[in-house]
């Protein structure tokens, strides 16, 4: 003979279940808050490789085409695509705040690009067959030359935002990211 077992309605959860549920979310989401806070100097890390990449190739680019050697000058703060010719030359004003020299001459067909980043990252060059890293503050200014054969120096770039890192080496003959590092804490 069989038994039927009866029921006594909708049974709800125990104290127990809800609290090792919650507990669980709890910890997911403080796992999740921890990769957005990890994640955020990572995004700012790789749009700036982005960028400095971008204008790398810019500038090999423009200096193919234009059969005029380009470069992007590292300053505080600021990467700029400009002429070979420019780089490296201080603005100088006088008290009243103009150019001394006159204004920049704007031709249609030149590439004037830049790329500025925030207070908080730092920009560090290393040069091909050196050990060293440069780093570019206001008194050191880095060029970065790219010549119309399509060539360039193979440099390598670093930028630092709080205790993340990342390292872009850069290939000579398409002033592309031939290798990466990234360390994100």
């Amino acid at each position: 003979m069989t038994s039927v077992a009866k029921t006594s309605g909708p049974r709800g959860f125990t104290l127990l279940e809800i609290v090792i549920v919650l507990a669980v979310s709890a910890m997911l989401l403080g796992g999740a808050v921890g990769l957005l806070v990890f994640s955020s100097d990572q995004r700012v890390l790789n749009n700036a490789s982005g960028e400095i990449e971008a204008l790398a190739k810019r500038a090999r680019t423009t200096a193919i085409l234009q059969q005029t050697p380009y470069a992007l000058e590292f300053r505080q703060g600021i990467v700029r695509l400009l002429p070979l010719s420019e780089a490296g030359n201080d603005e100088k004003k006088t008290a009243g705040g103009h150019r001394i020299g006159g204004e920049p001459v704007t031709r249609t067909t030149g590439e004037r690009r830049q790329f500025t980043w925030n207070d908080g990252m730092h920009l560090f060059i290393r040069r091909w067959n050196s050990s060293d890293w440069l780093p570019t503050g206001k008194n050191s200014i880095h060029i970065w030359r790219f010549d119309p054969t399509g060539l360039c120096e193979p440099i390598s770039v670093r930028m630092a935002l709080n205790q993340s890192w990342e390292e872009d080496f850069y290939h000579p003959l398409t002033a592309s990211i031939r290798d990466s590092q990234l360390e994100a804490r």
